[in-house]
């Protein structure tokens, strides 16, 4: 299982960097040298190299042979087809939660979202986001199918950097703390076809709060 609650430095700075890819600090077709990253986030380049990695995985960036890490030009295509995907299996994962999460699970699962609401009356956007990792981690477990957490966990790492930028959006927080109350109802109630239908629900708007993040920052730039 991933550890979300605890990201790594390696983590963090995969985060950094992708903001500023996000923000258009670092532009398409430039080049993310090692050293000057390092320089800059004041860490060594092992931790630069590993977050450079987990960014290749997502598509922000290109590894070219004898050329390195090169910002990538992520079409509204490809973004869009991850994010269909996503919703897909992130709804049958909240399906057969609904059918196969023990009562324990259900509680915890139930916990964590009362727990986040705090986090929104403080809009503490990075402990939210973090947060919102074990929620959705929760429910992938909770499927009890071994490899479909496998390859949900994989594509939420791909869109990890566009999933995180929506929490910029103003008002953001709250409406997520919104829909993970009616996933979490229909999953505790046992409703299978409920617990599909408003995951699907709240990925859909998850990308639509990217496309508004990303709409500002381009007008901004």
């Amino acid at each position: 299982m991933e550890a979300v609650d605890n990201p790594t430095r390696t983590e963090q700075l995969a985060t950094s960097i992708a903001e500023g890819i996000l923000n258009g600090r670092f532009k398409p077709g430039a080049k993310l040298d090692e050293v000057s990253l390092a320089q800059h986030y004041n860490v060594s380049r092992t931790p630069v190299r590993e977050a450079l990695r987990q960014l290749a995985m997502s598509g922000l960036i290109d590894m070219r042979p004898r050329k390195g890490a090169v910002v990538a030009k992520v079409t509204s295509d490809q973004l869009e087809g991850m994010f269909v995907a996503m919703a897909e299996m992130e709804a049958t994962c909240a399906r057969l939660a609904a059918m196969s999460m023990t009562p324990i699970e259900r509680r915890r699962l139930q916990a964590r979202h009362e727990a986040m609401s705090e986090l929104v009356r403080s809009n503490d956007v990075v402990a939210y986001s973090e947060a919102n990792n074990a929620f959705h981690s929760a429910i992938y477990a909770g499927a009890h199918n071994p490899p479909l957490e496998d390859f949900t966990i994989g594509l939420r790492r791909r869109l990890g950097p566009f999933r995180r930028a929506q929490f910029q959006v103003e008002g953001r927080l709250s409406r997520s703390s919104e829909e993970h109350a009616a996933v979490v109802r229909a999953i505790v109630a046992g409703d299978a076809a409920g617990a599909h239908a408003t995951m699907l629900h709240h990925v859909s708007l998850v990308e639509d709060a990217f496309e508004a993040f990303n709409a500002s920052s381009t007008a901004h730039r």
